[in-house]
């Protein structure tokens, strides 16, 4: 067996959070508001697959493994583990003394129904396991021993094991129905830091610490409650924040939002380079955005210089990949450019040249004020040269539906995308591989054959040179087709009260927000 290096579970890292109030601090007890912008939509470790339900799901519940602010694999759930040397059999020995909310044990049988419910809802995560693993291919060797065959090699499998949740198969098994939705669409079942008090949908959800916790409160003051108030409403942050009330912003708040409380003086601004991008993700199925050279002439109609440096401050990004994965990141790739020439000659190129105005709906999310900026740019500059736009916000839980289907997925849609898990796997192969279509982060419907195919081998490459000499193929592969436009790497920034310490970047998708990783210190 081939060991790898384990190391001590990591207490390490992040989260978000919110303001301690009078009270609370006359109760010695960390209460936090933190806003989203977006709503939960679930709590299903099995079902979740946007940045809001992965922040619940990262509290509530506990993988195998999680990720440090390095992007390393590190012991969570699983202590240790075992790869065979055919890179096929996982072993993990489990942590002992972990337990579940209602103080029940973490067993090995736990894992295997985790792991038989993710495979046969087939929902959130599950598209990562579906092809590789058998249902009875999961085997509890005893009560702290786990074994996963794959059924092929997958280089990035430990990658991808932070999104094992494990839920407790005792209480679930006390439910209706087979595998409990129900009671996990509205309860949590986890050996997370956190347990669910109450959801308010579409408003709230308030969330209070498990004492027990296995991983411990090595610091003084841990976050006690956590409440996520669901608003895109500036003014209403701002006024959080005014009255003292806001622990912690979303990460998607306008300019004016993010100065107007960095001057009060109780609050800072977390700032972190990702490794998320922001694309307008391009139809390249349906007309006129299934031409490649309406593609780039959309690409070259965009002003970059004011989107990154005005509307919505971030990092260059010339093709799909962040330059935060440096060793598999393609640095030949040429600056993006705005040039509305350019554009009119590739437009000059396309099957839809003389068919002028050529009609194009440009899709974002509803209140969210630099999007729609970024809208009335977009509409602005592509109708100076021959389209008519048509501007659609919509609520994100509606952007989520249109992307189920090709005919119904927008010409143009913006789109925040970070790794789901800690490889560049998860940026191929979740936002272009054809097995991966039919959800928002495939919106640009590549269906692309070679492109499929470069990403199964990355995907069977146990040499990591090798492997990102194929990632480096997938970007150009994928920029010569111009599959999106790349706006920007986003720079994650918080407003947060000053007392909130322990803010660490992780690269996968917020797990930069559990909570148990940050404390309260107004003295640092």
């Amino acid at each position: 067996m081939k060991k790898l290096g384990l190391g001590l579970a990591c207490a390490a890292a992040i989260a978000a959070s919110t303001a301690l109030t009078a009270p609370a601090v006359a109760q010695d007890k960390v209460s936090l508001v933190v806003n989203t912008v977006q709503i939960f939509g679930t709590i299903d470790p099995a079902k979740v697959n946007d940045y809001t339900e992965y922040m619940a799901a990262v509290n509530l519940y506990d993988g195998l493994t999680t990720v440090s602010p390095e992007g390393q694999v590190v012991p969570q759930l699983a202590e240790s583990w075992e790869v065979s040397d055919d890179s096929k059999t996982y072993t993990f020995k489990l942590k002992e003394g972990a337990s579940f909310q209602d103080g029940s044990p973490v067993e090995a049988k736990d894992v295997v129904y985790t792991m038989k419910r993710l495979l046969a809802l087939n929902e959130g995560p599950s598209y990562l396991f579906a092809d590789l693993i058998e249902a009875d291919a999961v085997k509890a060797l005893d009560d702290r021993t786990v074994e996963i065959t794959l059924n092929k090699v997958y280089s990035p499998f430990l990658t991808n094991t932070p999104l094992i949740l494990v839920v407790n198969s005792d209480l679930l098994a006390e439910q209706d129905g087979e595998w409990a939705e129900t009671y996990l669409g509205d309860n949590s079942a986890g050996a997370g830091p956190y347990q669910l008090d109450n959801w308010t949908r579409g408003a709230q959800m308030m969330l209070s610490r498990y004492d027990d916790y296995h991983a411990g409160w090595p610091n003084e003051k841990p976050i006690d409650e956590l409440r996520f108030v669901v608003t895109r409403d500036e003014a209403t942050v701002k006024a959080l924040a005014t009255k003292g009330e806001l622990g912690m912003s979303s990460q998607y708040q306008g300019n004016e939002t993010y100065e107007a409380i960095s001057k009060l003086p109780n609050y800072k601004i977390i700032a972190a380079d990702t490794a998320t991008g922001f694309y307008i993700k391009l139809n390249n199925q349906t007309a006129p955005t299934d031409d490649v050279h309406i593609r780039r002439a959309i690409a070259y109609a965009m002003d970059y210089d004011t989107i990154r440096d005005v509307i919505y401050p971030g990092g260059q990004l010339n093709g799909p990949l962040a330059p935060v994965f440096a060793d598999a990141y393609l640095d030949s790739l040429p600056d993006t450019e705005f040039d509305l020439e350019k554009a009119k000659e590739e437009v000059a190129k396309s099957k839809y040249a003389g068919s002028e105005p050529i009609k194009i709906v440009h899709s974002y999310v509803a209140k969210t004020a630099f999007e729609e900026e970024i809208g009335l740019l977009f509409k602005s500059a592509l109708e100076m040269i021959g389209f008519e736009v048509e501007l659609q916000p919509e609520p994100w839980n509606r952007i989520t539906e249109l992307a189920a289907s090709v005919e119904t997925t927008p010409n143009a849609t913006q789109v925040f995308y970070g790794p789901t898990y800690p490889s560049p796997d998860s940026v191929f192969y979740v936002q272009y591989h054809s097995r991966a279509k039919g959800t928002w982060s495939s919106m640009e419907w590549v269906m692309d054959p070679e492109i499929d195919a470069l990403i199964d081998k990355s995907r069977q490459t146990t040499d990591i040179a090798e492997q990102n000499m194929l990632y480096k193929e997938i970007q150009q592969k994928l920029y010569d087709r111009q599959s999106d436009v790349f706006l920007l790497t986003q720079k994650k920034r918080f407003a947060a009260n000053k007392c909130l310490q322990g803010y660490a970047w992780v690269p996968m998708q917020s797990w930069d927000t559990d909570f148990s990783r940050f404390w309260w210190n107004c003295d640092e």
